[in-house]
């Protein structure tokens, strides 16, 4: 399946590949918690290459599909901070709305 192929090429995913593939699969309700977990670990990672869009989509669909990942909620809010400046409305209410 394609999750199975984009968990073993991971570890070559750039921040809006992650941001990409995990909005696509909470837009359509696709629940694929091997992918997520995945793409949490690597997303850690290269947390700090993350712009506001890529930090806002990303929680967004995790949230979106109930997928729990704390770890990669705390780097997610640390980089917001970071970059808070950088937000624009949207960014800040999805990012917002993924914390509820």
């Amino acid at each position: 399946a394609l999750s199975e192929k984009a968990i073993k090429e991971i570890d070559t995913f750039n921040s809006q590949s992650m941001c990409n593939t995990a909005w696509a699969y909470a837009k359509l309700g696709h629940a694929s918690p091997k992918l997520f977990d995945a793409i949490s670990q690597r997303a850690i990672q290269k947390i700090d290459t993350f712009n506001p869009l890529s930090i806002s989509n990303t929680v967004w669909a995790y949230a979106k599909l109930e997928h729990s990942s704390p770890p990669l909620f705390d780097a997610i809010s640390d980089q917001a901070l970071k970059k808070i400046d950088t937000f624009n409305a949207q960014n800040i209410a999805k990012t917002v709305w993924a914390y509820a």
